[in-house]
């Protein structure tokens, strides 16, 4: 069960529609969230990312107009990890919120790194659909 949850957003000059599509393709993982692991593949209608501790398996809310796009992934330990993450509408924009928790046992250094990998995430989607809408 998580301690502590931190509220991570960035705000994306692109349409909540586009935001969201592309934010709900597990194939689209690696050019935005590399924290996450490396190369994503599909294997018998499953994802998976291949982490520093081994293959993760990633399963993804269904499509949906409410902008979920919570996630689990298993981790090689048989850990599961529940990601909330959404993309809210603001007007012609989007802003994308992501609810990192603080794991059981998990220290103030560790939380604090965690952040800043997950905020380096977000920076990256942004950039990366604002300069394919350019």
């Amino acid at each position: 069960m998580a301690t502590d949850t931190r509220h991570l957003a960035v705000h994306i000059d692109r349409p909540v529609s586009e935001v969201y599509a592309f934010a709900a393709d597990p194939g689209n993982l690696s050019r935005w969230a590399p924290g996450l692991g490396g190369s994503v593949a599909r294997v018998d209608g499953q994802w998976f990312v291949d982490t520093p501790e081994g293959r993760a398996r990633l399963t993804f809310a269904p499509a949906n107009e409410y902008g979920v796009l919570d996630h689990e992934v298993l981790t090689p330990s048989g850990e599961t990890v529940y990601v909330p993450l959404r993309a809210i509408a603001d007007g012609d924009a989007t802003e994308v919120v992501f609810s990192l928790r603080r794991m059981p046992g998990m220290s103030d250094a560790d939380f604090d790194r965690d952040t800043v990998l997950v905020e380096a995430d977000l920076a990256r989607l942004k950039a990366v659909l604002e300069s394919a809408a350019g």
